[in-house]
């Protein structure tokens, strides 16, 4: 059986100097731009091709060109792009950002709006004739609510189905100044992603919390190995990095907007999902504190000042049962309007009857070498091996397709 595989993770290579070009000439010299360099090899037989990246908080960030399938240098064009596909199995990309990330959400406002638009009008021109296998998303600042609806409106129009909104935010995703950006994506027929390692970016740190977390892995990476090492990968792996998604859901369930909206579907991706399963049943269990107790019991504090009848910081633990605002519960949101990526993530997969089978998207994360590039097609007759067709079928592209018009 042949699978049609809809990747919810590519990023599209973009001109180095795309911003430097695009942008208005007031904001070009604290535009986004990077620097290709080749040197000899840092190891015997290994890469002399790296790019360096020089914007705001990043300086410094360097990493190996990307590759094609055949080894050749990536350039970004879209028909190789698509011949990648054709070799990895895959039939369709949801296609992100690449490094320009990096420079879309910061707290210059003008800075970010200005990066997105050029960003999205890039795509639009040249990505548009292959929006049958490319589906790009749009990326959207959010340090002003006006400029985020106005540009939500001016990329539907352009033909995107989908808009990029920061993982870290200027505001909490359960914040009522947020109601427009939602009111937008829904009149104007788009969904919501959101990608790993975006937002936060203060443009007058010398260096981005992003930034700071690469030079302590390859710092890391470059001793040798020891107990405290090992602790320190595992507690960044296996807790901090799940905290951001968790934190994602969780403020978006809490603030009522998928029982708003009950149109709009919300992709997170490139964080993996072994999770999910855990964070859904958290969540309900958090509005359900015991059974077969004492309905009546009390906690808290006793004001010797106050008279008995009047005992603010006293309350009945057992109300939280009833203090659930809306009538579906937390996971019931989540099964219906979220949409989790993983690449090689057993864990996921093994629990996707817990989570919630709509909950699980694959992605590759083209062209990364972290990714799946190269060897998607191993890489998903191993991980879905057993995995019953129909179930296989929906995680690998039939959910994600429907949702943006590519099954």
């Amino acid at each position: 059986m042949t699978d049609r595989v809809v990747s919810a993770d590519g990023h599209i290579v973009e001109p180095t100097d795309l911003f430097r070009t695009r942008l208005p000439k007031r904001l070009r010299d604290r535009g986004f731009w990077e620097e290709e360099f080749e040197i000899e090899p840092l190891v015997e037989g290994g890469v002399r091709e790296f790019a360096r990246v020089r914007t705001p908080g990043f300086e410094g960030w360097t990493v190996s060109r990307y590759r094609h399938f055949d080894g050749s240098p990536h350039t970004g064009d879209p028909d190789r792009v698509v011949d990648d596909m054709d070799r990895d199995g895959i039939d369709v990309h949801v296609m992100h950002p690449n490094r320009s990330l990096f420079a879309l959400y910061s707290d210059d406002h003008e800075l970010s709006i200005a990066h997105a638009r050029v960003y999205n009008d890039y795509v639009v021109e040249r990505y548009t004739p292959y929006f049958d296998r490319l589906v790009p998303t749009a990326p959207v600042p959010l340090t002003d609510i006006r400029d985020a609806v106005g540009e939500i409106e001016r990329v539907a129009r352009s033909g995107l189905r989908a808009i990029l909104l920061p993982a870290m935010a200027p505001l909490p995703y359960f914040s009522d100044e947020l109601e427009p950006v939602w009111a937008a994506a829904r009149a104007n027929g788009v969904h919501v992603f959101f990608h790993c390692a975006t937002g936060g970016v203060k443009v007058g740190q010398a260096e981005s919390p992003t930034l700071q977390q690469v030079r302590a892995m390859a710092d890391e990476l470059n001793r040798p190995m020891n107990s405290r090492l090992a602790s320190k990968r595992m507690m960044a792996q296996c807790v901090y990095n799940t905290i951001n998604p968790q934190q994602i859901i969780i403020e978006l369930v809490g603030g009522g907007v998928p029982e708003r909206y009950p149109e709009l579907h919300f992709g997170l991706i490139e964080f993996n999902a072994h999770w999910l399963a855990s964070l859904v049943g958290a969540m309900d269990k958090a509005w359900v504190t015991g059974i077969g107790q004492d309905a009546d019991w009390w906690l808290g504090y006793w004001d010797d000042s106050r008279p008995a009848n009047d005992q603010p910081q006293m309350a009945r633990m057992f109300d939280v049962n009833e203090k659930w605002p809306y009538p579906l519960t937390p996971s019931e949101y989540v099964r219906r309007q979220f949409h989790v990526s993983f690449q090689d993530d057993p864990v996921a997969v093994a629990c996707r009857h817990v989570s919630g089978l709509s909950t699980l998207v694959w992605g590759s994360d083209y062209p990364h070498a972290e990714g799946t590039f190269r060897g998607t097609r191993a890489l998903i007759e191993h991980q879905f091996a057993g995995v019953p067709a129909d179930e296989r079928a929906a995680m690998l592209g039939g959910t994600l397709g429907a949702l943006l018009g590519v099954a």
